[in-house]
């Protein structure tokens, strides 16, 4: 508990102590609009400043060694990416390269033309196919099944035989 006069003397006290509070945001205010004039003066904004805080936090973020560090692993795992990505678009060729020369022998021999593995890429085939007829014309245009574009390739090749090495080359890029 306390006295009537220590209570008296604690409220002079906070009284001083909030006029002297006031006094000092009253500074405060008055110095910063006298930075804001200098600034102006200078030609300096906000914009500037946060642009000069920002290069210079960048700047401070690139020189440590954690980036250092991380922007190296990256780097590396990038370029082992890249070179995955390039093994993988190499093998595809490759497969595709093996899987045209086995459509071309596989016509002439139906026991491959039966097998699991060509049913279901000739139903890809299929189906894409048809995806596209449907997406750039709308309507089927009479181009037949798989089995019927096999069939006429097939016999195309054969009268072609005689054409000369120009033509089998010709053949292969419309395939």
């Amino acid at each position: 508990m306390l006295s009537e006069e220590e209570r008296e003397e604690l409220k002079a006290e906070l009284v001083q102590l909030e006029d002297e509070i006031t006094t000092l945001r009253q500074v405060l205010s008055a110095k910063e609009r006298h930075l804001v004039e200098i600034k102006q003066k200078l030609g300096m904004n906000l914009m500037n400043e946060l642009k000069q805080n920002f290069s210079r936090s960048w700047h401070d973020v690139q020189t440590t060694t954690a980036y250092k560090k991380t922007h190296e692993t990256l780097s590396h795992a990038g370029q082992k990416a890249t070179a995955a990505f390039s093994n993988v678009g190499t093998a595809i060729s490759k497969k595709f390269g093996d899987m045209s020369y086995s459509i071309r022998h596989s016509i002439s021999m139906p026991a491959m033309r039966n097998s699991p593995t060509f049913k279901s890429f000739e139903e890809r085939v299929e189906t894409t196919v048809t995806s596209l007829k449907t997406k750039v014309g709308g309507a089927n245009h009479g181009g037949g099944s798989f089995e019927e574009v096999l069939s006429s390739t097939a016999h195309a090749s054969a009268q072609s035989s005689g054409g000369g090495p120009r033509r089998a080359e010709e053949e292969e890029l419309q395939c």
